[in-house]
Parts: structure tokens; sequence; C-alpha cells
């Protein structure tokens, strides 16, 4: 390796580190996120929206009990006796106690639960290194530790590094927070396994190798071609023989897998 490549590479790795390591955030960042073991409750109270599903829960009332709604783009869904009934931006407990109230024109005190089978309106986001990323559902209980797990990290996540960025919204800036997930898991320390809120982004960073490998692999590939025009004629005048051989052998399976006979 010539001394002018060695020097990019060592370029490469400084910027990694740089990269990595640079977006720790301020330490008070952490007041600002509910943390999972503190809290018995969601870090919002969650309100439904479209096009989330709903199910109603009335064993005096057989008209609607057992009843599974999807709420409509207008925000309301449709029951019998008392038609549609207008429920985004409602808490589970507020659509029940809707109902009871329009339900008492025609039962004496009606009893009734809903509860959120389908929590499609809200999401949290991850990103990076995993093998499922992308938007998730957002439940209200949805915690650090649960992201990571769903996004199905691999050999390239760099799983103590991870960054939370929960977005700006009102008056509050952006704020971040870096958690080292796999002490997390080690020591059963969950201070930081925080709940997430709608719109989180979870950052899942690869390893200083694989982003190395990765800029190497992007360096490369332009004079990849130009490296296959070099090679290629040389492999063409084995072809012959490759394909003569590869006619003429007698594949078998064994207990030790595949082999070759002649």
């Amino acid at each position: 390796m010539s001394m002018r490549w060695r020097g990019s590479v060592g370029v490469l790795w400084a910027s990694t580190l740089a990269l990595q390591t640079g977006c720790a955030g301020n330490k008070a960042d952490i007041l600002h996120f509910l943390r999972e073991h503190e809290h018995q409750v969601s870090a919002i109270e969650y309100r439904v929206g479209i096009p989330d599903g709903l199910a109603v829960s009335a064993p005096r009332i057989l008209e609607i009990d057992g009843e599974e709604q999807r709420i409509r783009p207008d925000g309301k869904i449709n029951l019998r006796l008392i038609g549609d009934v207008k429920v985004a931006g409602m808490t589970a407990k507020e659509v029940a106690a809707k109902l009871e109230v329009l339900l008492s024109r025609y039962y004496v005190d009606p009893k009734i639960t809903v509860r959120v089978t389908g929590y499609n309106s809200k999401k949290y986001y991850v990103y990076g290194q995993g093998g499922a990323v992308g938007p998730k559902p957002y439940t209200g209980r949805d915690t650090l530790l649960d992201a990571v797990i769903s996004a199905g990290t691999n050999y390239a996540s760099w799983t103590s590094r991870v960054k939370v960025v929960r977005p700006a919204h009102d008056d509050v800036p952006v704020r971040t927070l870096l958690v080292n997930v796999d002490s997390m898991v080690k020591t059963g320390d969950w201070s930081k396994n925080v709940l997430l809120e709608p719109n989180d982004i979870v950052y899942i960073p690869p390893t200083p190798a694989a982003w190395l490998g990765m800029r190497m692999r992007e360096i490369m590939a332009p004079v990849g071609p130009a490296v296959q025009a070099y090679t290629l004629p040389a492999q063409m005048q084995h072809l012959p023989d490759v394909y003569n051989n590869d006619n003429n052998t007698t594949y078998y399976y064994g207990n030790g897998g595949y082999g070759a006979g002649y």
C-alpha cells in the first residue's frame, strides 16, 4: 500500500471517529426525556387519529358489543343506534365516555370500554444500520430498547453509540441523547431506556470499521469497471477449461456436504 493510500485511509478513519463521537449532545438533554422505569404511563397520553383501529366492549349493549372500527378520513366511526361519531383527537377513555352519553338515550347507565387495536396514526423512526429500519407504529409505551431490538441489529451496528433525536416543536429546540445500549443490556442499567415520543428518530450508526468499508467501496466503485477491463480478457482465456471441467464433473451430496468426483 502506497504512502498516499495509507494517508487517505488514515483521513477516512479519523473522519469516521469524528463523525461518530462528535454528536453526544448536552448532558442536560436527558432531563427532557422520560425514562421508562420511572413512569408507569406513556410518555404522552395517546390520542387516537386517522386511521387507528378501535374495539368497543359493552356486554349489556348487544348492538355495539364487540364492534371493531377503523377511524375514517373524516375522523369518525359509525355505530348502530348512534350513527357517526367523531373520535379523532380523543383518548380511548374519552371515546368511551362520549359513547356512554350518546347511548344513554337508549340504555340506563350504559357501561362501555374502548381500546386501541391499531396504532397507525403516529410513528417514530429508526434509521441507520439495522435489518428493519424505517417508520414504526407509536403506541405510547415504546422505549429506546424496543426500537433497537425491532430494527434487528447486525455486525455493522454500533449499538454502543445509539442516538435519539427529538425534533423541535412549539418553542422547544431539537434535543439529542446518546445512549450506550450495549452497556445497558450488559449491566442492567435502565436509566437511559427512555420512552419515545411521536416523530422521534433513533439513529443506529455504523461501526468505524463498517463506515470505513462503505466509504472505500464508494471510492473504488468508479474504478471497478476499469479493473474488470484489465482482468476480464485473462479470465476469458480460461473459460473453455472451466466449461470442460464443469461439464465433466459429477457432483454428489454426502454427510459432509457437496463434493465433486471426476
